[in-house]
């Protein structure tokens, strides 16, 4: 029997963001999971710089969480470079005036976490080298990533959101007084600072009375020069829906996990997501009743469509004592280890963190390159 060809995959990881640690643990997470019966992986990193570079997939299924540090990729490789081929990409390292160790691949599975990676510009350079690539397209990763962007266009689509108001640095400096007067007027406190393009919570900070305000946006500055300002969900469940894309029909939705702070007025940020210890519960799945469930699955496949996800999306909600929902955010590069919610809520739901990667290297396959 002749031997089956496996589909050749580059998992890209790293980056130049804030997040870069935490791709390099998705891409372990990932690396260790996939059927390798099916796949075979090659390794593409982001160096903290924008260095590309290849790595063995022996050094990315090492890479996990080592007494409470994430992995980090090293500047001491030789640069790499993409380059489009009929039918897929190639990488291939750079030595000197030559090309060596050319490596084809059929998708890219692109494991990159904020800026310049989940915001649509990775997609963009997919998108005009004829690169098939798991996940979403431009428009939706780049207003998944900015949470303005994606609260108006969720807004529009007459999806449920918490109020809010946004601040770019450039406005700050001259119109900090009329920014305090209009946060305090349009929002009940406390309120969340957030950089409007970040993710795993870095940078958020929650805002009990309106002098906490000068200092948390300070802070949420350092890290995006626009932010938002999120009037908080009081006394709310934090629940989350994974949803898988379906070419054919609705998306599959997941069941529902809750996230359970220990801690009165702590939230789930960044420490709480990826070195939890003692201080978080995931509940998988959660203790939701059956027309509750029904109504957050429904809100999660129309906050999919209306954000025009394709792929894979986690979609974060708040459900209040009257069990009122409002709709968090839409993230179009969930975490992916197997101990992220979005990997454990389709295990819960019956399709397995190897199952649920085939899956998605299948729908980037059959999606058409060019306009869709």
């Amino acid at each position: 029997m002749a031997e089956t060809t496996r589909t050749r995959v580059a998992i890209i990881f790293g980056g130049v963001s804030s997040e870069h640690d935490v791709s390099c643990l998705t891409a372990g997470g990932v690396t260790r999971a996939i059927d390798t019966e099916r796949f075979e992986v090659i390794g593409v990193g982001i160096t903290p710089s924008g260095r590309w570079v290849q790595v063995p997939v022996e050094e990315m299924a090492a890479m996990q969480v080592v007494e409470g540090t994430l992995p980090r990729l090293t500047e001491d490789r030789p640069e790499a470079l993409l380059m489009r081929r009929d039918g897929g990409g190639r990488i291939a390292t750079i030595d000197g005036d030559t090309l060596v160790d050319q490596r084809d691949f059929d998708v890219a599975f692109a494991l990159l976490h904020g800026p310049f990676g989940e915001d649509g510009t990775i997609q963009g350079l997919f998108e005009m080298m004829g690169i098939r690539y798991v996940g979403s397209g431009v428009a939706a990763s780049a207003n998944g990533m900015d949470k303005d962007l994606m609260k108006t266009a969720l807004a529009g689509a007459g999806l449920p959101v918490a109020p809010w108001v946004t601040i770019h640095r450039r406005q700050w400096g001259a119109e900090q007084r009329h920014f305090l007067q209009k946060i305090e007027a349009d929002l009940t406190f406390p309120v969340f600072v957030k950089p409007a393009r970040g993710g795993s919570s870095l940078g958020i900070t929650r805002a009990a009375t309106p002098d906490d305000l000068p200092r948390c946006i300070e802070e949420a500055f350092g890290y995006d020069p626009k932010i938002i300002v999120e009037e908080g969900v009081m006394n709310a469940r934090e629940v989350e829906v994974a949803v898988l894309d379906n070419l054919d029909g609705a998306p599959r939705v997941s069941l529902a996990g809750e996230i359970r702070m220990h801690t009165p007025d702590a939230f789930y940020d960044f420490e709480a997501k990826y070195t939890p210890g003692e201080q978080v519960s995931l509940d998988i799945p959660a203790a939701i009743d059956g027309p509750l469930l029904a109504r957050l699955q429904r809100l999660g496949a129309r906050t999919f469509r209306a954000m025009g996800a394709e792929g894979l999306s986690r979609v974060d909600m708040f459900v209040t004592p009257d069990e009122e929902i409002f709709v968090n955010e839409l993230n179009t590069m969930p975490g992916f280890t197997y101990i992220s919610m979005y990997p454990q809520l389709f295990e819960a739901s019956g399709l397995s963190y190897a199952d649920l990667i085939a899956e998605l290297v299948r729908l980037a396959l059959e999606r058409p390159t060019g306009l869709r």
